[in-house]
């Protein structure tokens, strides 16, 4: 009884979890209440009575919170944060949402000193995280293949700390972010061209559920 239990359970959270998804591509995810109350009821059925329902119940939650975080809400306030600024806001295959932010609007070359002009759009990106402190952020430098491999990497994690900094001062909590860079191992594009090594120049900030809600 209790494997068929168990059976049923996995399979239906294999259901919420692909509805999810699915809901997620089409900008229309359940958000974290409902993911996270689908997955405290599976969880109570895989975790049987007493201790083991507890425990079930809050890992089902957990699952089902992280599937169902809806992005939708803090995609439109970045999108109009950043509108204008040549900022693509993007929800990405693994849940998360990516900011790419263009090398040419932020930096000049060589430096890692945040461009006047991309400021006030770092200031909105700021305050609209500020808003919504449900998750944590990654912001990762890239180059691209000009220079040596050492420089760029160097170069790369300069310009990631300086967004870190810069929106840390403006009120986002430091022990949300990290920084890293990648240096020119991740290109987007060909570095044989002006036009591709602009697209590798750049800054991504990703988005993700906090634990909280995961």
């Amino acid at each position: 009884m209790r494997t068929a239990i168990r059976f049923t359970a996995i399979t239906v959270t294999a259901l919420v979890i692909a509805g999810c998804a699915t809901q997620r591509q089409t900008e229309t995810a359940v958000g974290t209440g409902a993911g996270a109350a689908a997955g405290a009821v599976l969880g109570t059925a895989i975790g049987g009575t007493g201790r083991g329902t507890v425990i079930g119940a809050a890992v089902g939650a957990a699952a089902g919170g992280a599937i169902g975080y809806n992005w939708q809400a803090v995609k439109e306030k970045l999108g109009i944060a950043t509108r204008g600024s040549g900022v693509e806001v993007r929800e990405q295959g693994d849940g998360s949402l990516r900011l790419n932010v263009p090398g040419s609007v932020s930096f000049d070359s060589g430096s890692a000193a945040i461009k006047p002009g991309f400021r006030a759009t770092l200031d909105k990106i700021a305050a609209t995280l500020t808003e919504n402190r449900a998750n944590t952020i990654t912001v990762t430098g890239h180059t691209d293949s000009t220079g040596s491999a050492q420089f760029n990497l160097d170069l790369s994690r300069a310009r990631a700390e300086s967004v870190v900094s810069y929106l840390a001062a403006r009120g986002v909590e430091r022990s949300r972010m990290t920084s890293d860079g990648r240096g020119e191992a991740e290109p987007v594009a060909d570095n044989a061209t002006e036009q591709g090594r602009a697209r590798n120049r750049r800054v991504e900030i990703t988005l993700r559920p906090s634990a909280a809600q995961r």
